[in-house]
């Protein structure tokens, strides 16, 4: 478990937190929305374990800046090991999280005092996974807590949770990180090479924990070389060889649309070395022959057409168009405008 300092962005969220926990002006329920990868949970962990810190003393009396977990106490170190006693996880194994699940991990638990802390902090991940009746049940323990109690949900979605529960909760909505923050920190958490982090950072659009698992992933990678592949000799290709490739996506459904990113990641290149001449505005720089190769071979018009068609792929896909016709049609408007 990492503390406030580990996170990447979400600045005005720890601020928040950490001014709450200085005024001691703790909200008894709180409710942390983002998409999947977006830092909840590191945000829900360094949250539990400032509050829960022994080192804290009289909070009030602390520089915002100092509102942080020592990570050295006897309390850090459990929490650190997730091993804490009055830091719950509420987990599940079902498809859906059930009224059982909160009446005996939560409402039940809650009439217990804590075992050695100030607080007792119930963490809920994937709370848009709690059924209708579990929420009223846990809207019981939200409305009449123990002074000690903090409920805090984790969610991809808030319209997944009554009217009730939102308005009886503190929101804290995750933002997108700014993506020179993302890629400095692949670099010097993960060594990750300037080219890697750049690709991974763009893929990501703000999400911190995607581009770990961009950077970090070797089908990712993989991907990558068999896009770069095609799109370098489509034009040289036969519409049989054309064909063969797009078995080899056929095979890839679950990442077609990472896919379909690269590709028109690679026609933005096009278009923009076509428009500047610039080869440091790239995002595929070690690429630049190709690319300059096809920005002169293509017209502005044909470039906007591929990058339509590829836009256009992921629309039919997402309408439940047939797989291969949707991919065919985007790469025989490839192979039309290649020499325009």
């Amino acid at each position: 478990m990492l503390d406030f300092s580990h996170i990447v962005g979400q600045e005005q969220i720890i601020l928040h937190l950490k001014n709450a926990v200085r005024l001691e002006k703790v909200s008894h329920a709180y409710i942390f929305a983002g998409e999947d990868g977006a830092g909840k949970n590191m945000l829900a962990n360094a949250f539990a374990m400032t509050l829960q810190c022994e080192e804290m003393g009289q909070a009030s009396d602390r520089q915002i800046d100092q509102m942080n977990a020592c990570g050295k106490c006897k309390s850090c170190q459990q929490a650190a090991s997730d091993n804490h006693p009055d830091i719950i996880h509420v987990t599940h194994e079902k498809v859906s999280i059930g009224i059982d699940d909160i009446r005996i991990k939560v409402n039940n638990d809650l009439q217990i005092k804590p075992y050695s802390s100030p607080y007792k902090i119930y963490i809920i991940d994937e709370a848009e996974k709690l059924t209708e009746q579990a929420q009223n049940a846990l809207l019981k323990s939200i409305e009449e807590p123990p002074g000690y109690a903090v409920i805090i949900l984790l969610t991809n979605n808030l319209n997944a949770l009554l009217s009730t529960i939102l308005s009886r909760c503190v929101t804290l909505k995750l933002k997108a990180v700014d993506k020179e923050l993302i890629k400095e920190f692949l670099m010097l958490k993960y060594q990750v090479p300037d080219y890697q982090a750049e690709i991974s950072t763009v893929f990501a659009q703000g999400n911190v924990g995607k581009a770990i698992q961009y950077a970090s992933s070797d089908e990712f990678t993989e991907m990558k070389k068999d896009v770069l592949h095609l799109l370098k000799y489509i034009d040289e290709m036969e519409l049989y060889e054309i064909i063969d490739e797009l078995k080899g996506i056929s095979s890839q459904k679950g990442q077609i649309y990472d896919y379909l990113d690269f590709m028109i990641l690679w026609y933005r290149d096009v278009l923009m070395f076509k428009a500047t001449k610039d080869p440091n505005l790239l995002l595929y720089k070690s690429e630049y022959p190709d690319i300059s190769k096809q920005a002169n071979v293509r017209s502005y018009e044909g470039i906007e057409k591929i990058v339509a068609a590829m836009e256009k792929a992921k629309v039919r896909l997402n309408a439940n168009v047939n797989f291969d016709i949707a991919i065919e049609l985007m790469l025989f408007t490839i192979k039309e405008n290649g020499n325009d």
